[in-house]
């Protein structure tokens, strides 16, 4: 398998600040990556500090003043990496609530949802099918302080808000769930994406309730608790308005066919 990733961010920087860009792939063992990445500060190319995180995720900072700053990032990868490693420690972390996914709001309602599926793999279907068809998608609707509840009582949202409620309700049922950001070939309309990624069977399984591209040719970029993880972008200390962002995926031979009845990890 061979894809290709861009992302082209320009944004305009009203007082000094640091930003933390999280665009560039995480690693992918056993994958060729060739990439590029860079920066530029009132027209100068300038260099940002590389934190390796939890999980491979790789955030680019930069200490800048007024003025525009771009990112320009594309990637090719070649192959498929093997599941994403299981830590005893993430099945403790992700079973708790987090900033977004609030799961400890939910226990009695994704008790009587979901507590009769005892079988984990018919568990995450009926979850991201539930999610899938109790929301609408519907781009500029929800706020980005928004978490899992008010996604449900609002009963729409985009990505983020669908991955979220995925990951409340599957802590809220014992099993445990995270936020990945990825980019996603087919994905229509093409942007930075979220998705639910949930242990079962013994691996890391993502979840997709939004069904807008087909889990076996996306790319991880930064893996977490919610949202406040694995943000594409972050400032700090001063004020910054984005003015453009254009994200593209592409996949050699044509997108791969996706059933909601399978179980698929990233790779």
């Amino acid at each position: 398998m061979k894809r290709d990733v861009t992302a082209d961010l320009d944004v305009r920087i009203l007082a000094p600040t640091t930003l933390e860009f999280q665009i560039a792939v995480a690693p992918h063992p056993d994958v060729a990556v060739t990439e590029s990445l860079t920066f530029t500060w009132n027209g100068e190319e300038v260099a940002a500090t590389e934190i390796i995180a939890e999980h491979g995720n790789r955030i680019h900072a930069l200490e800048v003043g007024e003025g525009n700053v771009t990112a320009s990032y594309s990637a090719t990868l070649l192959g498929r990496a093997e599941p994403a490693e299981v830590c005893a420690a993430d099945l403790t972390r992700y079973l708790r609530p987090s900033r977004y996914a609030e799961s400890d709001k939910f226990f009695g309602f994704a008790g009587t949802e979901f507590g009769e599926y005892s079988d984990s793999v018919t568990l995450l279907e009926k979850v991201s099918a539930w999610v899938g068809t109790r929301l609408e998608y519907v781009p500029g609707a929800s706020d980005p302080i928004d978490g899992a509840t008010d996604t449900l009582l609002a009963g729409r949202g985009v990505c983020r808000d669908y991955a979220h409620l995925v990951v409340a309700l599957l802590r809220a049922v014992k099993v445990p769930a995270r936020l990945v950001a990825v980019y996603a070939p087919g994905c229509e309309p093409m942007d930075f994406h979220a998705v639910a990624e949930a242990f079962v069977d013994g691996a890391w399984r993502v979840v997709d309730a939004t069904c807008l591209a087909p889990r076996q040719s996306m790319v991880r970029i930064t893996t977490g608790r919610d949202a406040a993880d694995t943000a594409f972008l972050d400032n700090h200390k001063g004020a910054i308005a984005l003015n453009n962002c254009v994200v593209t995926a592409v996949v050699d031979g044509g997108i791969p066919h996706d059933s909601t009845h399978d179980t698929v990890s990233l790779g």
